[in-house]
């Protein structure tokens, strides 16, 4: 049976009223089979190889965009060609591939975007897609184990979709960049005909025009970076609906004597569409006052003058400037839970002399000092959106020295009975801003020396495993951090794996699957089952439960089982197939095998090779164990499937011990009814079966 996966459902309970299929769409009923309807919701269940690249929607706001806020020329006047030349590129039948080359800031993804958008609009093209009259917009996402050679083979290919390629942070590693391109205008090709197409977005040297004439064809080239001011007026009225604002992004509103009357003085030729972007937005959430303007600019800004201020005053106060560090990764906090922890940043202890107490401001007063409020006796920085960031940034740069004493000092801060352990999300959030801010992937090396193999600081771990897997997915340092997951995940030290493991259990499973997977094997294939190989089976069994991930999972751990001595396949199959905490793989892959015999005999050939690892058998006995009670306790489980699956097992390998501990029993072990019961079930091989068990044995 198969079906497009219709959401997730809860393993054992009824599965929510489904709603009325769309106009054109596949409706299934299922009566009276409650396994079917979670092959529903898992998808349908296909060994494949090499399962294609997901492909994400592209989002809503980005669309509105490039529909309602477009601006046709730049600076100088100069009318912007390349989204128009784009799009007749996709429009050609023998191409239907345009690739948008150019310098970062140039509006590169905005055009592709737009591209793509008037493309699959066009009057008189047929639609192909899967809701009449429309043509999907989708990206995909760039989830190649190796950002050097990308697998261009396992890219989507689905009829009546414009797809997005992001590949300009990469483009220029690719160690074969010619018969990249090539596999690219090939994939395109296809795409054409089924009503698809492709934009790639490059950078600005790296695709080899050079080589021919069809890689030359397809260029599409930003030479000029699209009007900044009127892009911001742009979005402020269409996108943020705030026309009332426009005079704050005019010219005849700014004089030399106030020019804070206006924001224009902001953007200047060199100015991104982000840039614009992020301006307007700013503009269009503050206050409209004087105030709100001021706030914004500063915010925009990202309160350089304030921030230079403040440490030009603080030059011989380090008590102030450890109490504002404080401030930074305590917002929301006591105020005296700030300044303990410039004390402990300090290495000092509180004065115990009377008189040195009462000297000096108040401690309110201090905070105003740096540029931080305090109201009901909490640090207050909400009103300063940024300010947070930027003093950070100021700090991580000019006192380099900082560094490593700033990441001790966070490691106390958040640890158990520290002032920050309650602020792990918001630490996190700055650290990720820090990194993303610096593009460098150093800034992010340095939180590697903050994980240790010590188990009571597994809340560092949690920390660092969220910023890696946030910066996994920025601009800029994303290619290079997942990069450095995959080389975390193959270091000896117990705590680097398992806080690759604590990635692969957050969004980057979701964004970055294939990635995921690999660096899961890895880790898998530790040689003690410790709390980094634990951890990753927990991840692993996590991701398959994710809507539509369990044929991908499946089709890895069923192929890597295979193979002979693999110990990560062996482990990963059994974490996955372990109804203990949870049964869902389990039942579907079940209900699949009822339908499908291959997926019963990959069941098969996977137990078969894991049966031949003695150093999973421990872990083998306790899972068939599980078997046997799921068959009796857990009316999702196909009770005789199970018993035919066993049986072929037991014919081929009798003699491994964790069969031979089911079949025969062990002394001094007491099995409950289960297990007995399945013993009653189970087909004893023949005779010149259990012999050729025998000499195998031997």
């Amino acid at each position: 049976m198969s079906s497009e996966p219709q959401g997730h459902e809860v393993p054992g309970q009824r599965p929510p009223q489904a709603a009325m299929p769309a106009p054109g769409s596949v409706h299934l009923t299922v009566e009276n089979n409650d396994r079917s309807s979670i092959m529903v919701a898992a998808g349908n269940i296909t060994l494949l190889a090499k399962p294609p690249l997901q492909a994400r929607d592209i989002p809503a706001q980005q669309l509105r965009a490039v529909r309602e806020a477009w601006v046709n020329y730049s600076w100088d006047n100069t009318p912007l060609s390349v989204a128009g030349e784009a799009e007749a590129h996709l429009l050609d039948p023998d191409a239907a591939l345009a690739v948008v080359c150019g310098p970062e800031g140039f509006g590169k993804r905005a055009a592709g975007i737009r591209a793509l958008w008037k493309a699959a609009t066009r009057p008189g093209r047929p639609p192909l897609a899967r809701s009449p009259g429309a043509t999907e917009l989708k990206e995909i996402l760039t989830d190649w184990n190796s950002p050097t050679d990308p697998d261009l083979s396992v890219l989507p290919a689905e009829p009546g979709v414009g797809y997005l390629l992001d590949v300009s942070e990469e483009i220029s590693g690719w160690t074969d960049p010619v018969r990249a391109s090539s596999d690219l205008i090939a994939h395109a090709q296809s795409l054409s005909t089924k009503g698809s197409f492709l934009v790639v977005i490059a950078d600005d040297r790296s695709w080899p025009v050079t080589e021919s004439g069809p890689h030359a064809a397809v260029v599409a080239r930003a030479t000029h970076r699209p009007h900044a001011l009127q892009l911001a007026r742009a979005h402020l009225k269409f996108l943020h609906r705030k026309a009332d604002r426009d005079a704050w992004l005019s010219r005849t509103n700014q004089t030399d004597d106030n020019a804070q009357t206006s924001a224009a003085h902001l953007l200047r030729r060199t100015s991104s569409p982000e840039h614009a972007a992020r301006l307007a937005e700013l503009l269009a959430r503050a206050p409209l006052s004087p105030q709100g303007l001021l706030a914004a600019i500063a915010a925009f800004e990202e309160w350089h003058d304030q921030v230079a201020d403040v440490f030009a005053a603080t030059e011989q106060n380090a008590d102030d400037r450890a109490l504002l560090i404080a401030s930074l990764f305590l917002d929301g906090s006591d105020v005296l839970d700030a300044q303990k922890a410039a004390r402990m940043l300090l290495n000092e202890k509180p004065p115990k002399n009377v008189r040195a107490i009462l000297s000096g401001p108040d401690l309110t007063t201090r905070l105003k000092q740096v540029g931080v409020n305090a109201e009901d006796r909490r640090i207050l920085l909400a009103d300063k959106p940024g300010y947070a960031r930027s003093v950070l940034l100021h700090l991580w740069r000019q006192r380099p020295d900082i560094h490593v004493p700033l990441l001790k000092w966070l490691t106390d801060l958040t640890a158990p009975k520290g002032p920050g352990a309650g602020r792990l999300d918001a630490i996190g959030d700055l650290l990720h801003d820090l990194a993303v801010a610096e593009r460098d992937i150093r800034a992010l090396d340095k939180l590697r020396e903050w994980i240790t193999d010590d188990d009571s600081r597994l809340a560092q771990r949690e920390l660092v495993a969220r910023v890696m897997a946030r910066a996994a997915e920025a601009d800029g340092v994303g290619a290079a951090v997942r990069d450095r997951l995959l080389t975390w995940s193959q270091e000896p030290a117990v705590g680097i794996a398992h806080t690759v493991a604590l990635v692969c259990r957050t969004s980057f499973a979701e964004h970055f699957p294939r990635q995921t997977l690999f660096r899961l094997r890895h880790i898998l294939d530790r040689p003690e089952r410790d709390e980094a190989v634990q951890t990753a089976e927990q991840a692993l069994r996590s991701f398959a439960a994710l809507d539509g991930q369990l044929p991908r999972v499946s089709s890895a751990v069923f192929g890597w089982a295979k193979q002979h001595q693999h110990l990560a396949g062996h482990r990963a199959f059994l974490a996955l197939l372990d109804p203990t905490t949870d049964a869902y793989a389990l039942r579907v892959l079940l209900a699949a095998a009822e339908g499908k015999p291959e997926v019963k005999q990959a069941l098969v050939e996977a137990w078969i090779s894991v049966l031949g690892n003695p150093a999973v058998h421990a872990q083998a006995t306790g899972v068939l164990i599980a078997w046997a009670r799921s068959r009796l306790q857990d009316p999702l489980i196909p009770g005789e499937l199970i018993l035919d699956v066993m049986r072929e097992v037991v014919d081929r390998h009798l003699m491994a011990t964790p069969i031979s501990a089911l079949v025969f029993g062990e002394a001094d072990v007491c099995y409950d009814a289960a297990v007995i019961d399945l013993r009653k079930q189970l087909r004893l091989p023949s005779p010149d079966a259990f012999t050729t068990s025998v000499s195998q044995k031997a």
